[in-house]
């Protein structure tokens, strides 16, 4: 790292900085103003947010270093983003016209509060032990292959670049809340943009074409049983990772769960002053979520490419294989000149700490509003601001302290983590889909079905876990099902289950009453209330949603 480049980082920090003192000097008297910026965000705002939260290590590291091993197979994930439109378009008026702050808030409104509880739990701890746990994880390996700094006063710089990555983040979270994750993100935005644009341009540079780059991964991706090459998105069916069919289900529960459910990227969207500007975010969204493929996972390959082309580019493992993983950051390093670099890392601390942000806010508002709020409902607001920071703080040493286990385990964790969304995904996204197209779930239904996702999915980790320790157990059913079957039909069928539990259990309990479910389910909605949705959208929202979902055809298409 040069001068110039610490002159472009401490640049950054300060800006950074002047937006978080002004956010500061805002008003958070409420609950409203804190968790939702006083819902009177803008379409810009909600976008950008909606993009910087979503890009973290997954993609600095995940998603490169699947470019650099696997190929095109993980961008059906990244190009499923389009279903942030489905959130936009769909779900939206129904979030709004509930008034909810949370998910699990939702799933009250129309079940019962059994269903609030079980999603808050959910949320709770997959936050801690996996998005917080491996963006922090990530980030500390990151700074330490760009800085590539050993040590620092004694202490190993993993240590040092992760703790201060994780208390820098929660300081400006903890103070402006919301707001503090809005205004930041459109600030990070742009620069994360920009930084990896240059890293596909010079890395591009470095090796000479597209075509270059597309014949030296007409290759065969690096894991046993594949079929295909990394060029490829469609694998054979019989593909033990990525099978063609398994890839569209699996992917399109996951970005389902994820982009219409999920609190960490929803309470975006519910900070937008009206639908109008909410559906405008998600279609802004969309629209930088067709990014990340080429920003990201094609760098990945691009160090691929580089390192068959002269050798020795990547890291190598102790079994001599390149280490994917460490594509992005070794780009960082190797490729970009004085002063470009430290905007690069400019743009790789803005993913991390617009990641963490986000999870410290959507995490505390989930105990503060589904836990303190139902125990203590007579909390004055400016008492459940306070709780919500105080809930900021206490996650934030969890964070830390997961840190030592995380880094113990260290990649044997973050391989699970696509599986652990896999199983995830299905019991919530059956909850959600019938809940909001079918007026006949019940509260048992919707209940039963959550419960039934955790039991299989519990289940389905717990076996891989074992079954991956015990190479020598003996083949049976339970074997076949729970280890043997592939990952993506897995969540595919797991959805199917969980929505026949919601529609069984539904038949042979109580309807709901059309008082309670009124305006949260299709076809329920007052004339006044599809009044409001019709005004809110017009010729610009349909164009520019038909042109995003145009680009996705194009792109499987191309890549096909």
């Amino acid at each position: 790292m040069a001068l110039l480049d610490w002159i472009v980082i401490g640049v950054f920090c300060c800006a950074l900085i002047g937006i978080v003192l002004w956010v500061v000097s805002q008003k958070n008297d409420n609950s409203a103003d804190y968790f939702l910026g006083g819902k009177d965000a803008t379409w810009i705002a909600i976008g950008a947010s909606i993009f910087a939260s979503n890009i973290g290590s997954e993609h600095l590291i995940g998603l490169a270093g699947a470019g650099a091993s696997s190929g095109m197979a993980m961008a059906h994930w990244e190009i499923q983003g389009w279903m942030i439109l489905i959130l936009g378009w769909v779900f939206v008026p129904f979030y709004s016209r509930s008034m909810v702050y949370t998910m699990p808030e939702f799933l009250e409104r129309r079940y019962n509060t059994q269903s609030r509880t079980i999603l808050s739990v959910i949320s709770l701890i997959s936050y801690v032990l996996t998005k917080v746990a491996v963006t922090v994880y990530a980030g500390g390996l990151v700074f330490q292959q760009v800085f590539g700094i050993k040590e620092l006063w004694g202490i190993d710089f993993f240590w040092i670049a992760a703790i201060g990555l994780v208390l820098i983040t929660a300081l400006y979270t903890i103070l402006g809340g919301m707001k503090s994750v809005l205004y930041t993100s459109v600030l990070q935005t742009p620069i994360l943009l920009l930084g990896s644009l240059i890293i596909l341009v010079l890395g591009m540079k470095a090796l000479g074409s597209w075509d270059q780059m597309l014949q030296l991964c007409n290759v065969k991706p690096n894991y046993e049983g594949a079929t295909g090459t990394m060029i490829h998105l469609m694998r054979s069916n019989s593909d033990p990772q990525y099978p063609w069919l398994g890839a569209l289900v699996g992917s399109a529960v996951i970005g389902f769960w994820y982009w219409c459910t999920d609190q960490y990227i929803v309470q975006r969207v519910l900070s937008g002053k009206n639908e109008k500007e909410s559906r405008r975010g998600t279609i802004f969204g969309a629209y930088l979520k067709l990014l990340p493929v080429f920003l990201f996972l094609i760098p990945g390959m691009i160090a691929f490419a580089l390192h068959q082309k002269y050798g020795g580019f990547l890291p190598l493992l102790e079994d001599g294989t390149p280490n994917a993983d460490a594509a992005f950051p070794t780009l960082v390093a190797k490729i970009l000149p004085a002063g470009v670099k430290g905007l690069v890392v400019c743009g790789i601390l803005a993913a991390l700490m617009s990641s963490l942000a986000s999870l410290f806010n959507s995490s505390a508002m989930l105990f503060t509003i589904d836990f303190w709020k139902r125990l203590k409902p007579q909390t004055s607001e400016k008492s459940l601001v306070r709780i919500g920071q105080t809930a900021t703080v206490v996650i934030v040493i969890l964070g830390i302290l997961w840190i030592p286990i995380m880094r113990s385990v260290g990649n044997v964790l973050y391989n699970y983590l696509q599986d652990v969304q896999s199983v995830l995904a299905p019991g919530i996204a059956a909850a959600f889909l019938l809940g909001v197209t079918w007026k006949r779930a019940s509260a048992k239904g919707g209940q039963w079905g959550l419960l039934s996702g955790i039991i299989i999915g519990l289940t389905r980790l717990g076996a891989k876990v074992y079954y991956s320790n015990t190479p020598d157990a003996a083949d049976s059913w339970f074997k076949a099902v729970f280890y043997d079957f592939n990952w993506l039909f897995f969540c595919g069928v797991m959805l199917v289950v969980c929505c026949l539990v919601v529609i069984l259990v539904s038949l042979f309990t109580e309807a709901p009453s059309k008082e309670k479910i009124q305006g949260l389910v299709f076809g329920t909605s007052t004339p006044e209330q599809i009044a409001a949705t019709r005004a809110s959208w017009n010729g610009w929202d349909v164009f520019h949603t038909i042109i995003i979902l145009a680009i996705t055809v194009a792109f499987y298409i191309y890549f096909w």
